[in-house]
């Protein structure tokens, strides 16, 4: 089943998740081993699952996943840490593939916030404040293009 790995490193690769039993341990290895996986749901089609103690323990921010949940969700949201596992989400609530539109959304935003932290190398924003609300702007606009 496709899904997508988001590392805090702005890396996103294409995983095929085993199905059945197997499918819960994998997305558990995945986002940073033993311990419980937190699941949000940020888009009506799909589910993010985290690491459940990912900052207690010390995972790095993921900001390729954050810039994805807020845009979205269309709103700043708390920061995300670890690597993020994005599959489809089904009817019933439960996982599935994940549609090929959305990956383009997490693919296209990771590169917009590498981009971004590339620009922000020469011309620094104003304030954090400031640098959320551009980033935001650049992946709310990769995610819902102006016509």
């Amino acid at each position: 089943m496709r899904a997508l790995r988001i590392d805090p490193n702005m890396s996103v690769t294409d995983i095929d998740l085993p199905a059945g039993v197997a499918q819960h341990a994998r997305i558990r290895d995945l986002v940073g081993g033993p311990g419980s996986v937190d699941i949000g749901r940020y888009h009506p089609r799909a589910l993010l699952h985290l690491h459940g103690e990912g900052r207690a323990i010390g995972l790095k921010d993921n900001l390729v996943a954050w810039a994805l949940a807020s845009a979205w969700r269309g709103m700043p949201l708390y920061p995300l840490h670890g690597p993020a596992v994005i599959t489809g989400r089904s009817q019933d609530g439960g996982v599935a593939p994940l549609d090929d539109d959305l990956v383009q959304h997490a693919q296209t935003i990771a590169r917009t916030v590498r981009e971004t932290l590339r620009e922000w190398q020469t011309r620094r924003p104003a304030s954090n404040q400031a640098a959320i609300g551009e980033l935001l702007a650049y992946v709310t606009r990769d995610v819902h293009p102006i016509s």
